[in-house]
């Protein structure tokens, strides 16, 4: 699965996805997978309340760009330390997806596809997360879970993505970085 991820993402020319023609500020997140019981998963985040953006929102780790971030995969991983416990030397970085622009938040977001140890004891900031939220891949890869809408920003019409498990919704930004990463890696299956 390693090898299938690396040899995806290192094929594919890098764009920014974005609705607006607003400034965007640098943000990254990190598109955390580990292998538990034979399956690959995913881990997502759900943001409190108090959080200033995406309140309550499932998403991944991560968040703006600090200026003392040496790149915005350092931002990542400083992000999700931060957020989760998980170190950064215990990240493996694996790729790049797309800049994905956020809508609401005024973001451009960097995702950056890594492999994580399982177990792990995550430490997870109550300020910032509400829950931790693992999903199996196979269950994203499920037709029965996937539905898309068609939305209008700024007169402009876009296909809006979401993804459900477990009487979670996965949407906005979060789900079209899913989106790009399970297109790339498992294509038509």
């Amino acid at each position: 699965m390693k090898q299938r991820i690396i040899q995806a993402l290192s094929q594919t020319k890098k764009q920014n996805n974005v609705l607006t023609d607003a400034p965007l500020a640098p943000a990254a997140v990190l598109v955390p997978l580990y292998e538990k019981g034979g399956e690959y998963y995913i881990l997502f985040t759900k943001r409190t309340e108090k959080m200033q953006y995406h309140k309550g929102q499932i998403s991944f780790p991560g968040g703006a760009h600090h200026e003392e971030d040496k790149s915005l995969e350092d931002t990542a991983l400083r992000e999700t330390f931060e957020e989760i416990g998980v170190r950064p030397r215990d990240v493996e970085i694996l790729g790049q997806l797309d800049n994905m622009g956020t809508v609401s938040s005024g973001f451009l977001i960097t995702p950056f596809v890594a492999l994580i140890p399982y177990p792990y004891e995550f430490v997870v900031n109550p300020d910032e997360i509400e829950e931790l939220v693992e999903v199996p891949i196979s269950a994203l890869l499920d037709k029965n879970n996937y539905r898309e809408e068609l939305q209008v920003y700024q007169g402009k019409s876009y296909r809006s993505c979401f993804y459900q498990y477990q009487g979670k919704v996965i949407w906005g930004a979060t789900a079209r970085i899913l989106k790009q990463f399970l297109d790339l890696v498992f294509g038509s299956e």
